[in-house]
């Protein structure tokens, strides 16, 4: 038990690492863009004096290295700093796009990951036959298509033709639930397509690699069905790369929504950060940047832990 801790903090230490390295990329990054950003904002028309007194003002008449320390610094105190785009605090911002992204990432991942799962499972039980194989062209067609193609083909069918549900997710934090969902399905739906067959392979080919095990030809020589060997002794040995697939398009429906968010104007951190961009608003580009990679990088240390706890063969000292 104690090797796990070991290994759980090892873990730790490292997310903790990575998301310093990315933050000072994300900042390195945005300094190396082209051009003058109070000459920018300001226009061309500005004085040199005008110039430079906006620039003392943004801070950017000081050293970078000074600059990353003092963003670093408030961006764990939770002050991410001030929109240049409207003067308001980044932070605020912030709380609302991130609550619109995380309702979209559940509403996609409550109906993907059982659906995923159950799919692969029964892929698995009825191997070679025309749903196992049904259930691979299928995937397949899903993983080769890009987010925006299929969020299009969505909005031609389901919003434009059918007219079922809006083309446009202009959601509301003051919204009933119901309304929500309703406003959200065509871009969730979108991210269930993207992630559910890439979860569903990769369960079918861990439980696959599983039955392939003695112990569980020992199990089906006592006679269980093989539904209960796949649920009862397979499965559970297959769960680390389970997890690890699952953690990844978690940590994808968080921080890859960016072209889903675009193509509904979902009012998301993609949106946000697109936004920024368009505006040149660096702060809040390094804030979504560094959200992101957070969000990423704690899921997969989540998933690393949990396929540590999983491994029976870590329960025990080495010897």
């Amino acid at each position: 038990m104690g090797r796990i801790w070991i290994l759980v903090g090892e873990r730790l230490a490292l997310g903790v690492i990575t998301l310093l390295v990315v933050s000072a990329l994300i900042f390195v990054g945005v300094e190396l863009l082209p051009g003058d950003l109070a000459q920018e904002i300001l226009g061309q028309s500005a004085t040199p004096e005008t110039v430079a007194a906006f620039r003392h003002e943004l801070g950017l008449d000081q050293p970078a290295i000074q600059r990353y320390f003092h963003w670093l610094l408030g961006a764990v105190q939770g002050d991410f700093g001030t929109s240049l785009a409207n003067n308001r605090p980044i932070s605020e911002l912030l709380s609302v796009r991130l609550g619109n992204t995380l309702f979209l990432a559940a509403f996609a991942a409550t109906v993907s990951i059982p659906l995923a799962l159950t799919l692969g499972i029964l892929a698995a039980l009825y191997r070679n036959s025309i749903f196992d194989r049904l259930c691979n062209v299928v995937a397949l067609i899903w993983v080769s298509l890009p987010e925006f193609f299929v969020a299009y083909v969505l909005i031609l069918f389901l919003a434009v033709r059918v007219a079922l549900f809006p083309s446009l997710s202009n959601i509301d934090p003051g919204m009933p639930f119901g309304e929500l969902v309703y406003r959200s399905f065509l871009p969730a739906l979108t991210l269930v397509l993207v992630v559910m067959a890439h979860m569903m392979r990769m369960t079918r080919a861990a439980i696959i690699n599983v039955l392939a095990s003695p112990y569980i030809e020992m199990a089906r020589l006592k006679g269980m069905s093989r539904l209960r060997v796949i649920l009862y002794h397979a499965l559970p040995n297959a769960l680390a790369p389970i997890i690890n697939v699952v953690a990844l398009n978690l940590a994808y429906l968080v921080v890859g929504v960016v072209v889903v968010e675009v193509v509904f104007v979902y009012p998301g951190l993609g949106q946000l950060f697109v936004d920024a961009v368009t505006h040149r608003d660096v702060m809040v580009v390094q804030s979504v940047g560094l959200l992101f990679a957070a969000a990423y990088i704690l899921l997969n240390l989540i998933a690393d832990v949990l396929s540590i706890v999983t491994n029976p063969r870590l329960m025990g000292e080495r010897r």
